[in-house]
């Protein structure tokens, strides 16, 4: 008799303004409106993505709430084996590396006990400026992480070959990043005007400084350079745009809960990232067809960037690279909105969930007989007390 997954739980530290985050969240309620039992387990349920999540999904914070800091991770590895002992879920999804530390627990539960783990790769496992030392370490520790689990999810075929290299099994599917809503019917307007927009969250990664360094290399005086976020390096940018003598051409709105408006008006994105898991805004400019200019930062732009019309490719942290290949784009003619909107057409939502589903299906059918034995085993004792200080349930479910 087929075996589906008919109960998922989905962890996650917190509900901070992170993509990883943002993507858990569309899935689980997408895996939630297709009829799952789908269960957030939160280290704390306190976040601004929190009024993202769908009624049909519950969401299970720890008691008392973990917040990040330092040895959380562990604290909510514990947690979550605690959770999964007494709900017996069909399967666990991880996603994205920073929460790959909480399935140390998850091992180290009794087999009858453990659900099929799926652990989503959501930034390149070789990154750039990272040492040969470090990336032998790093890549030791992935795969001791990762020992365990029934499948990992990567976002792209080259990360799916870096996977399987560095796990030493051929353990990893890829399955694209679900960073679009399915098809509307609102027509695209050919890009125009002469706004350059990037967007993320000011802080040293996402390389800010090269862009405005960039974008003060052109001799257009009547571009414009918006970026629309926030972050402790706020002061910093605009100190920078002072100096460089752009202050009067660039502008930093804040944070936006949708930067579609803000594309609608643009000319052309801008990523200056010195590195960036499968970055999703690529595809949401593409989408709205905009092109984009991006530092080699990401698979996302090596895959999606390789027609003319479509963008350019710079070395990372080379302003003056990026200033040319701007230069090239903005002197370009604005390309076809459609034709650039189709070449990510398979990066919607839809489809995406529901080969998730395939996936845990497939592992739940495996693990048939294991699930079986997960039902008629008698209560198990909980393998440690959570933190040490209590036998009470870490977690509490809402009302």
């Amino acid at each position: 008799m087929f075996s589906s997954a008919g109960m998922i739980a989905v962890v996650l530290h917190d509900l901070p303004l992170g993509g990883t985050e943002r993507i858990a969240i569309r899935l689980a309620n997408r895996w939630a409106a297709a009829g799952r039992n789908v269960i957030l387990f939160c280290g704390s349920k306190q976040g601004p993505l929190a009024g993202m999540i769908d009624r049909g999904v519950e969401v299970v914070e720890c008691d008392p709430p973990i917040p990040r800091g330092p040895g959380s991770r562990r604290r909510l590895g514990e947690a979550t084996a605690e959770f999964i002992a007494a709900l017996g879920p069909d399967i666990l999804f991880v996603p994205g590396n920073f929460h790959w530390p909480v399935l140390a627990a998850v091992d180290r539960l009794p087999e009858h006990l453990r659900p099929g783990v799926v652990a989503q790769i959501s930034t390149p496992l070789f990154r750039h400026g990272r040492g040969p030392l470090r990336q032998i370490a790093y890549n030791l520790r992935t795969r001791r992480q990762l020992r365990r689990v029934d499948r990992a999810i990567s976002l792209s075929p080259a990360m799916t070959a870096d996977a399987d290299a560095v796990l030493g099994r051929r353990v990893t599917q890829c399955i694209r990043l679900p960073a679009l809503d399915d098809p509307e019917p609102t027509p695209r307007a050919p890009a125009s005007g002469a706004v350059v927009l990037a967007a993320g969250r000011m802080v040293r990664e996402k390389g800010f400084d090269i862009a405005l360094r960039a974008f003060a290399r052109l001799e257009d005086q009547t571009t414009r350079l918006v970026i629309v976020g926030e972050g402790p390096r706020r002061a910093e940018l605009l100190a920078l745009a002072q100096e460089l003598g752009v202050a009067g051409r660039t502008e930093f709105p804040g944070y936006v809960p949708d930067i579609r408006p803000w594309l609608t008006v643009a000319r052309a994105f801008l990523v200056s990232s010195w590195y960036e898991g499968y970055a999703a805004v690529i595809v949401e400019a593409l989408d709205a067809g905009r092109p984009v200019v991006s530092t080699d930062c990401t698979p996302a732009a090596v895959e999606l960037l390789q027609r003319p019309c479509a963008g350019r490719v710079a070395p990372i942290g080379d302003d003056v690279a990026l200033a040319e290949c701007l230069r090239q784009v903005l002197a370009a003619p604005a390309p076809d909105p459609d034709s650039l909107a189709e070449t990510v057409a398979g990066y919607r939502i839809g489809p995406i969930s529901e080969a998730y589903l395939q996936v845990f299906d497939a592992i739940a059918l495996r693990r048939s007989v294991s699930a079986a034995a997960r039902v008629s085993a008698k209560p198990a004792r909980r393998p440690w007390r959570a933190f040490g200080e209590t036998v009470q349930p870490v977690w509490r479910r809402s009302g």
